[in-house]
């Protein structure tokens, strides 16, 4: 299991670094929905993994990150309507 939790950590990181990188040379909107999507899920994993950790700040952070960007997805499907 311990196993299982580092790799789902290393792939919410992955996610996390993939979506800054790509806003920040240009490729990517940071107010569009790839971004936000690959922000949740990457805060979602990282949650699982420091929750499993017992790293409570860090896992708190990711559930604020996590619900920040469901209210930007929910918004961007509101605007979409």
């Amino acid at each position: 299991m311990d196993l299982l939790v580092a790799a789902v950590g290393w792939i919410g990181a992955g996610l996390m670094l993939y979506g800054y990188a790509r806003v920040s040379a240009g490729r990517m909107a940071g107010d569009g929905l790839p971004y936000q999507l690959t922000n949740l899920v990457g805060s979602l994993a990282l949650m699982v993994n420091t929750a499993y950790n017992a790293a409570w700040p860090s896992a708190l952070l990711n559930v604020v990150w996590a619900a920040i960007g469901a209210v930007a997805i929910f918004r961007l499907r509101e605007a979409v309507r």
